[in-house]
């Protein structure tokens, strides 16, 4: 659990900041204000860039895919959004400051966006019927966050990415929204994927690969509340409202995960002289 040499995005005094590594990959230590901060800056200095917010699930993935691991040590900034993330790297001695989640970010960078004016769009959501969760969320943070700049809201069908039309058509539309920030939801490790081909046609542009945020903010699924959100039991109760997508994910592979995390953290902080 050694630090990794400077990390892709720099802090705001234009200093490298060294990750540290949990799990084969490594986590910025920020918090979720100097996420942000360090965003903006970007931004402002004419950098695009791409956020990996990973949590235990997808600590396991990238231990089994070395595509999954380049894709996020290539991020130009990766929050830990699992609490286990966090023990982990406390009980190793190189704490990260706190829990940075892609469903808080996709607030706190749409409120700082209002402010500067900046242009959001919103990439994803679960299609339901005819309703466009993407569409209702979009409203819902313009109606939250007055003057903010919603210029884009797709739900591309199930497959877009493997049709070399619908792809170019997205892109095309993209592209002609010119946004400063893209929330992509998609899930892992899709969206990542999504993210690093859009980068390309859109380089001045930040994506974050925000899960199932856009389906939070729309309420076609409930977030756990705040104090479980804070005790690091969201996931509990993500399981109990989506127990047959989600209870062997969690039970079968993702607590043996965290356990391991755990483990190997204790074993680092007692290899420290």
């Amino acid at each position: 659990m050694e630090r990794l040499g400077p990390a892709r995005a720099a802090s705001a005094t234009g200093r490298p900041t060294p990750r540290i590594r949990l799990g084969g990959i490594g986590i910025d230590p920020v918090t979720g204000a100097a996420a942000v901060a360090r965003v903006l800056d970007a931004i402002d200095a004419g950098r695009g860039g791409q956020i990996v917010t990973p949590n235990v699930d997808i600590v396991a993935a990238a231990r089994r895919s070395r595509e999954l691991r380049t894709i996020i040590d290539a991020s130009d900034l990766v929050t830990a959004d699992g609490a286990p993330l966090v023990w982990a790297s406390r009980v190793a001695g190189t704490p990260l400051p706190e829990r940075v989640a892609g469903s808080d970010l996709v607030w706190s960078l749409s409120a700082a966006a209002s402010e500067r004016g900046l242009r959001i769009a919103l990439l994803g959501g679960t299609p339901d019927g005819a309703a466009r969760p993407t569409e209702r969320a979009a409203r819902i943070l313009e109606a939250r966050f007055p003057g903010l700049k919603v210029v884009g809201a797709w739900c591309p069908p199930m497959g877009f990415d493997r049709d070399e039309s619908q792809w170019r058509a997205l892109v095309e539309r993209v592209q002609a929204a010119a946004p400063d920030l893209i929330y992509v939801g998609l899930g892992f490790p899709k969206q990542e994927h999504v993210c690093v081909r859009l980068r390309a046609a859109v380089p001045r542009a930040w994506l974050l690969g925000c899960g199932a945020s856009i389906d939070f903010i729309a309420g076609y699924r409930r977030r756990a509340p705040k104090w479980m959100q804070r005790t690091g039991t969201e996931w509990l109760f993500r399981m109990c409202s989506e127990p047959r997508r989600l209870a062997r994910r969690y039970l079968r592979d993702d607590l043996p995960e965290a356990l391991r995390l755990l483990a190997e953290a204790a074993k680092e902080r007692r290899r420290r002289p």
